[in-house]
């Protein structure tokens, strides 16, 4: 079971982005990082870009701000992880 459940789909997102794809990030987000929670608004802006870049830096992934196929593994990972990855 999936801690988050908006959509299945795994859309690239980065700023401007919408719908229930970033709300599904956004629930991601919250669920693998300790600290402030992100509105689960479904609008990609600067504060869940910011989330994404320190998500994929405390991963040790690729830090662009963009949730792309390999953001969205990891997220998927984390997420559903009894541990934070920061």
């Amino acid at each position: 079971m999936d801690v988050c459940n908006q959509t299945i789909q795994r859309p690239t997102l980065k700023i401007g982005s919408s719908g229930s794809a970033v709300r599904q990030a956004q629930c991601y987000l919250n669920n693998s990082m300790t600290g402030p929670k992100l509105a689960v608004d479904g609008n990609f802006g600067p504060v869940t870009s910011a989330a994404t870049k320190r998500f994929q830096q405390c991963a040790g992934i690729v830090v662009d701000g963009t949730i792309g196929a390999q953001t969205w593994s990891f997220l998927v990972f984390w997420a559903n992880s009894t541990a934070n990855v920061c």
